[in-house]
Order: C-alpha cells, then structure tokens, then sequence
C-alpha cells in the first residue's frame, strides 16, 4: 500500500528568518517524486514582495487564506483575498507583497518541487547577513533558474 502523509498543525519544516514572511513546508518533494512541492506562506503586514522574477522550470501556485495579496504580474497590479487561486506558469513575470493591515496566508504549490531548496537557500542567506536585492538574489536564482524581470524591477 502507498504511504499516506498527514502534516498537522505546528508540523511541517518551518523557514521563518526570511525577514518579514515565513514559510512552513508542508511537502517537501519527497512524498511526490519531486513533482510537487507545497508551503504555506505568511506575510506580515505592509510587506513588500521580491524584487519581479520569473521562473523558467517550475509553475508556482498561490491559493490565498487570509488577508489580502497583492500580485504584480508585469505592470498589472491584482489584490487577491481569502479564496483566491493564481497561477504563475513559467516564463511569467511576478512578485507578491501584503499591502494590508493584517497579516496574509496563502498556501503555495511549486511544480516541480524545485522552489522547496531555494527557500533553505534564502533562509541561510537572510542568516547570513547579506541583505536581499538584485546583486545577491541573481546567483541565488540563477542556481534555481530563475532571473530577475529587469523591465518591471524598481
């Protein structure tokens, strides 16, 4: 019989020194075959996004809990409440903040589980010191294939 995974609440790999947003994973890619890769992410209030990327081998998933997001997806702005799903495939240009007064939670999925490895990557970064913009965030993602929008980045 296949195993079945159950991840309860307070379970799960928490990555919570990403400055302003934590994520929990709830899969890491190892129950899936790596195809899919799943977080739960919070974003505290008034918290900008990354700077726009876009991805070139993963299709990342955003299904919002609570509060609001908003998505940047080249210069269109998209605020998202409690019940809604964005699909960001590859090749797309994208960021995310919480623009609001409360904190947002959304559950992201990453197909392949690809994103699950950056995310340890940035944490240990974010530890580290260095601050995040375009000059230390480029070699991070280009090892995860992912670049920085440069027509959209402020």
């Amino acid at each position: 019989m296949a195993k079945v995974t159950i991840v309860r609440p307070g379970e799960g790999e928490l990555i919570a020194n990403n400055g302003p947003s934590q994520i929990r994973i709830l899969e890491n890619g190892s129950n899936t075959g790596h195809r899919l890769g799943l977080g739960e992410i919070t974003l505290q209030p008034h918290t900008p996004g990354p700077i726009q990327h876009r991805h070139a081998q993963h299709d990342e998933g955003f299904y919002v809990l609570t509060g609001t997001v908003r998505f940047t997806v080249g210069t269109d702005d998209h605020d998202a409440g409690p019940g809604t799903w964005v699909l960001v495939p590859p090749g797309a240009p994208h960021t995310f903040a919480n623009p609001g007064d409360e904190p947002a939670v959304m559950l992201s999925t990453f197909t392949p589980d690809l994103y699950v490895q950056y995310f340890r990557d940035l944490k240990a970064m974010v530890e580290s010191g260095q601050p995040m913009n375009a000059e230390t965030m480029t070699p991070l993602w280009a090892k995860y294939h992912t670049e920085i929008s440069s027509e959209y980045a402020s």
